[in-house]
């Protein structure tokens, strides 16, 4: 991301050293960059529209309502609904080591067609689930596609000229408020705080999941046979609605319980592990592992012995 700003650092102007903004418009969204050059507390934004901020070099901690304060670092996200004020610190901005984030605001009611589209094309069943961006505020880390997304997004706005821009990016912003939204369903049926999808099919299937991840032997056709669904029928349905494949999904959930067994146990051999959280294959686990954590499981062993021993 930060090499696809060269272009907008060459053209940008600064008036300020604490959120310089500079703005990009398309016909139904805004793209800006904001630069801070100097340490600063209490900063407040609020845009009178949905607002996807991703950091790209430095680091802020927000204040947002509804969420304790985190450290937003590069390669985060936050979701910020309409009129929401974000409250901002910047610890470690100088002018040698600037902090940059940007903020892409679309209009409200391309979202809500948007979600109005999705909402129609991911209901399993007759249940039907009616997923926004209206309300709360999200923190998302480790979203690779979102952030693979951004950056074309963002080079699409600062370096495209042709007269098929807007359509181009229309497309893309199509595609970022479905992840979003495929996000934000995994997150809230994984969660399940309210018990809302606890008797659903798509819930029911996630529970099952959770209960037998040390079971070598689950299926998408049993998965299927839980939600009363056809095997490629629910397949579809699952993917379009999580934006990951049931497989996948298993695989992620094995990973987070490795991650616990790794971390509590920490002399216990890795291929044990490996066994232990539901894989088949010590080579194949290693894969899943490094494909989820960006790092070996020995490497996370490491790291995670390192934070220990602090």
């Amino acid at each position: 991301m930060e090499s696809i700003l060269a272009h907008h650092h060459e053209n940008r102007q600064l008036t300020t050293l604490v959120e310089n903004r500079t703005s990009y418009s398309a016909i139904d969204s805004e793209l800006n960059i904001y630069e801070t050059h100097s340490f600063a507390e209490a900063v407040h934004l609020t845009f009178n529209f949905p607002v996807i901020a991703s950091m790209i070099t430095g680091k802020k901690i927000m204040h947002l309502r509804d969420m304790p304060s985190f450290d937003f670092l590069p390669g985060e996200s936050v979701v910020v609904p309409a009129n929401e004020t974000m409250a901002i610190d910047f610890p470690e901005a100088t002018l040698d080591n600037p902090t940059q984030c940007l903020a892409l605001g679309i209009d409200s009611t391309k979202i809500k067609q948007i979600a109005a589209n999705f909402n129609q094309r991911v209901a399993i069943g007759s249940e039907n689930n009616q997923w926004s961006m209206d309300n709360a505020s999200a923190h998302l880390t480790n979203q690779v596609e979102v952030n693979h997304l951004l950056t074309r997004i963002v080079h699409t706005y600062t370096h495209n000229t042709s007269p098929l821009r807007d359509v181009i990016l229309d497309l893309m912003l199509q595609e970022l408020v479905v992840r979003l939204l495929q996000t934000k369903a995994k997150y809230s049926i994984i969660s399940d705080p309210n018990k809302e999808f606890e008797n659903t099919r798509i819930g029911t299937v996630i529970q099952h999941i959770k209960n037998n991840l040390t079971n070598k032997n689950i299926s998408v056709s049993t998965l299927a046979r839980i939600a009363h669904m056809s095997t490629s029928h629910f397949y579809k349905q699952f993917r379009n609605t999580l934006g990951i494949s049931p497989i996948d999904f298993i695989n992620s959930e094995r990973i987070k319980f490795a991650k616990k067994l790794i971390h509590s146990n920490h002399k216990e051999n890795l291929s044990n592990i490996a066994y232990k959280s539901g894989f088949n294959s010590v080579s194949y686990f290693n894969r899943q592992f490094k494909k989820y954590e960006q790092r070996t499981p020995s490497q996370f062993r490491k790291i995670s012995g390192a934070a220990k021993t602090r």
